[in-house]
């Protein structure tokens, strides 16, 4: 079995590969967000055309907003606009998944039927915006990360706290892509958007 920085200079080299032979993508995703709490009961859906370009760039075009204007506002354009600020190259050099921005320790190798991952533990080495804490599950063959369960180490807005993250990815050909994303945040008002 290979130790967590020999599995980590495998992801990096294969996401730099996956990366260069990437030229783009696009994809539809639907946000969901139900809220309940002091300010009662809300429900926001979002349908956004995603179009990425490498090395890079990536162009959401909204299709549809159902709900709560406030939602809408403050979490889905919040969300999708952090999402294009990550793609500064000073962000993503900052919030790399390697070994200059966290600590790695291998906790776990799970097989499964047609699965094979290794399960590290991810702790970021400063408190800058974009990276998290918690585990990523790394499959053997392709050294890419196929699960991530975490939390961000600084918080979005003082509104929120204590969130709590699952993404994870599907084989597309040669590529792994976001296939769901779930996230729970308690709000310091009370409530909890699921």
């Amino acid at each position: 079995m290979l130790t967590a920085k020999e599995v980590i200079d495998n992801l990096v080299r294969r996401n730099l590969e996956r990366a260069q032979a990437m030229g783009a993508y696009q994809a539809t995703r639907v946000y969901r967000l139900e809220y309940h709490g002091f300010l009662g009961s809300r429900r926001a859906e979002m349908a956004v055309d995603v179009k990425y370009q490498s090395p890079g760039t990536k162009e959401f075009t909204i299709r549809s907003e159902i709900g709560s204007k406030l939602l809408i506002e403050k979490v889905f354009r919040k969300l999708l606009w952090s999402e294009k600020e990550a793609l500064t190259e000073e962000n993503k050099r900052f919030s790399a998944l390697n070994n200059d921005n966290y600590l790695f320790t291998l906790l776990d190798h799970e097989s499964k039927v047609g699965d094979s991952l290794y399960v590290l533990s991810v702790e970021p080495r400063t408190k800058k915006n974009f990276l998290y804490r918690g585990r990523i599950w790394v499959d053997v063959q392709d050294f890419a990360v196929v699960r991530v369960e975490g939390e961000p180490v600084k918080t979005p807005s003082f509104w929120m706290k204590d969130t709590k993250v699952e993404q994870v990815y599907a084989k597309v050909g040669n590529f792994w892509l976001p296939a769901s994303n779930h996230s729970t945040t308690t709000i310091r008002l009370g409530g909890t958007p699921i």
